[in-house]
Formats: structure tokens, C-alpha cells, sequence
């Protein structure tokens, strides 16, 4: 018998009405060197609005991992959501892979719809290219949120057993879950509480409409966060900074965040989150919330009662 539904893509089509009925459309950027970049965008940019630019993680597209806090901050901001290269509806024919190039795909495809300041929240992967943007363009990102993103790993790190594998390989193996096996290592790695367990048929649906595409060039972006990766190269952004953290994350685990802080120093605040995993967008939303809103919208030394005042 063919197939004839995808609760995948059923659920995606769900989540692009909802990213509409927001108040966001969908726009597509050709950067003219073999580059698209495809983001959400404010159907109306509002002036007394201050940006925000919400960046995802690998797993899925930026719609999955976003949509639940989307009414919430179009409410507050200008907000704007990219799908990073190699996800959804963005690619490059181009051959760098480093979060450094995947923030600079972002920030030109910003300038290119008139955004000059912004802050960002990058979530695990996400969070390294929102550092890189960051570091690379100070004058431009305003704060910065890093959630679960372990931009301090050194590659010395796997060696010495951090981590719950022994290998940038079957770390790839998991985090590109190819079979319904692998996708459920992948969710137990992610989740503190085990969620109910998943129907292969479920699983294997979404392997093929999320999982299948651009397949060796995303396992060429996690290849390349870990190689000769030192902490003394990350550069000292000087952004005020929020690091959030489940505290049992087992795909970064909770001492890459302590690190952070300690490289960061007093621009950085870090904020753990009890009995939660990495996936923290999904497993504590509303916590995840409050301290975005806080932190997103406290006005900065020198602005009290400026633009990052929002009800």
C-alpha cells in the first residue's frame, strides 16, 4: 500500500500557518555567490520594535523548533527566523562549512531586509552561529542568548570523555539519525524525563521528510564545529550575554556552560534549569520563556526607557 499521509508534513504545513497567522511571512534571499537563505520576516517591520533574530539547532527546520514561542515574541518584536544553510529552504553550493560562514549568510541576508540592530537567541547549534555573529559583528548584535551550545568544547574534549560518545562519528550518527533506533538514542539523549515511547512508523516518517535531505553537508557542519577547536581561540564577545542550560544535558553537558561563563566573566549571566535536558524549547517552554523576556527586553546601562521597553 503507497503512502498516502505524513503526520510530518501534515505537522509542518500546521506550523507554517502558524509562523502566518503570527504575523511573519515567508522570504527567500539569493546572496549571488550560489546562496539562498530563507527566513521569516515581519509581515511589518515596526519601527518601535526592537529586532530579534531566533536561530535553531540541527534536527529540523527553524519552524519546529520555534513555533511555540512565536505569538508570544511577535507580540513584543521584530522578530526574524532563519533557516540555517542546509536546512529548510536554504543552501549553498559554496564549500565552507563553519558557523562563521553560516553567520555571515544570516547577517547579509538581515542587511538585505534593513535590519541594523538586533539581538539573537541561538539554541545548541543555532547558539554557535548566534556567538559567531556576535564576535564577528559587535556593533550590530545587542545581546546575545546561548542555549545549550557548547561554543567553548575543545576537540581534546571527546578524548577525555565529556561526552556520552567516544567519536565526532557516532556523534553524527545520532545527531542525523538515519533509522527509527537512532532517532529514539537521540531523543533519550535529549529529553531529562523519557517521553512516551514513539511509534517507528511515526519515526521513520519524519527521518524522510526532515532527516534525508543535504545529509553529508550537514554531517560536514558538525564535523567542522569540532575540529582543532580551542578555547583560546574563542573570541571574548562583550554583548551582555545569557547562557541558559538544562542542567542534565547529555549532548553538551552542563560544564561547557560553566566554562562559558567563566571565558565571558561578568558580561554573562547563566541560568540552569533544573531536571531538564538539551532540549530545553521543549521541555521547560514557559521557563525558557520568562528568562528570554526578561533578559531580551531589561533596558541596557545607558538606555533606561528606550526601545527595549515592551508590555
Amino acid at each position: 500500500m503507497s503512502k498516502c499521509f505524513s503526520f510530518t508534513s501534515s505537522r509542518d504545513w500546521c506550523y507554517r500557518h502558524n509562523f502566518t497567522y503570527a504575523g511573519l511571512k515567508s522570504s527567500t534571499t539569493d546572496l549571488k555567490d550560489g546562496t539562498i537563505i530563507h527566513c521569516w520576516i515581519p509581515k511589518k517591520h515596526k519601527p518601535n520594535k526592537p529586532t530579534l533574530v531566533l536561530i535553531h539547532g540541527i534536527g529540523a527546520n527553524a519552524m519546529w523548533q520555534w513555533n511555540t514561542f512565536i505569538p508570544s515574541l511577535v507580540s513584543k518584536f521584530n522578530v526574524y527566523v532563519p533557516d540555517l544553510l542546509f536546512f529548510g529552504d536554504s543552501y549553498t553550493s559554496r564549500p565552507e562549512r563553519t558557523e562563521g560562514f553560516q553567520a555571515q549568510c544570516v547577517m547579509r541576508a538581515l542587511e538585505g531586509h534593513g535590519v541594523k540592530r538586533m539581538s539573537v537567541v541561538g539554541l545548541s547549534y543555532g547558539g554557535f552561529v548566534g556567538y559567531s555573529l556576535a564576535a564577528q559583528f559587535p556593533d550590530v548584535v545587542e545581546r546575545l542568548v546561548v542555549g545549550c551550545a557548547g561554543v567553548c568544547l575543545e576537540d581534546e574534549d571527546m578524548e577525555q570523555g565529556m561526552f556520552r560518545v567516544k567519536s565526532v562519528e557516532e556523534a553524527v550518527d545520532i545527531l542525523l539519525a538515519q533509522t527509527p533506533e537512532k532517532l529514539r538514542e537521540l531523543v533519550k539523549l535529549s529529553f531529562y524525563k523519557p517521553l512516551q515511547p514513539l511509534p517507528s512508523c511515526f519515526l521513520s516518517d519524519f527521518i524522510d521528510v526532515m532527516c534525508t535531505e543535504n545529509l553529508q553537508e550537514r554531517r560536514e557542519l558538525i564535523e567542522a564545529l569540532h575540529k582543532n577547536r580551542k578555547l583560546s581561540d574563542l573570541p571574548r564577545i562583550t554583548q551582555p550575554t545569557l547562557i541558559i542550560w538544562g542542567e542534565e544535558d547529555q549532548i553538551f553537558p552542563v560544564e561547557l556552560a560553566h566554562r562559558l561563563k567563566r571565558h565571558l566573566g561578568a558580561n554573562a549571566k547563566l541560568v540552569l534549569l533544573k531536571k531538564t535536558g538539551h532540549a530545553i524549547n521543549m521541555e521547560k517552554p514557559k521557563e525558557l520563556y520568562k528568562h528570554l523576556k526578561s533578559f531580551l527586553i531589561e533596558p541596557l546601562p545607558g538606555e533606561q526607557g528606550s526601545s527595549h521597553k515592551v508590555d
